[in-house]
């Protein structure tokens, strides 16, 4: 006669050990990818912000029918972009009700001078020339009926970047003097694309 095994075994701890290694592969693949993929969520955030900050005071231009300056200031510390829409408007003192981001950390507004082409962004928008507004102590302006720059009717452009990470590629926000405005992505090489 036979004798009767017992059917109901478990995992051998060398089972259990390929399964853990099988896993830890797989993670050490996929963390880079996972990494580079929330980097670039980073740099389309904040010049969603950016893009939002504008808008946000180009409509209280339309709305107190005057012009309405989104003031920028970024040369002591992290970066401040805020709508001086409050009355007395375009005094330049930030009040606790205006409209404001804050950008801080690796991705902030950078100098057009390390943008990968940004030459080449003019022609990926279509116009002759583009305006890159200053990332320390800039200004836009929209008129009483929303239109942009109406001292200088010009497209203007504000680049986001990583200062840490260059290689995951950088954001513009463009201006155009109708006031709508753009989102632009370029990889490290310069080779830009339209995101909104």
């Amino acid at each position: 006669m036979r004798k009767r095994t017992n059917s109901k075994r478990g995992f051998s701890l060398i089972e259990a050990l390929v399964v853990v290694g099988i896993a830890l592969v797989m993670f050490a693949i996929a963390v880079p990818s996972f990494l580079q993929a929330y980097r670039s969520y980073q740099l389309t955030n904040a010049a969603e912000q950016v893009s939002g900050i504008l808008k946000a005071t180009r409509s209280a231009a339309i709305r107190l029918n005057t012009s309405v300056n989104c003031v920028i200031q970024g040369a002591a510390g992290p970066t401040v972009i805020w709508a001086d829409s409050n009355l007395p408007v375009n005094d330049g003192i930030r009040q606790a009700s205006e409209p404001e981001i804050l950008l801080s950390g690796n991705v902030n507004l950078v100098q057009p001078g390390i943008v990968p082409n940004a030459g080449g962004l003019p022609a990926a928008v279509g116009v002759p020339v583009i305006l890159a507004t200053s990332p320390v102590n800039g200004v836009d302006a929209f008129d009483g009926r929303g239109a942009a720059n109406p001292a200088a009717p010009a497209v203007s452009v504000l680049y986001v970047g990583n200062t840490a990470l260059p290689a995951i590629g950088y954001r513009a926000v463009v201006l155009m003097p109708s006031g709508s405005i753009q989102i632009w992505s370029s990889d490290n090489a310069g080779n830009w694309h339209k995101l909104s």
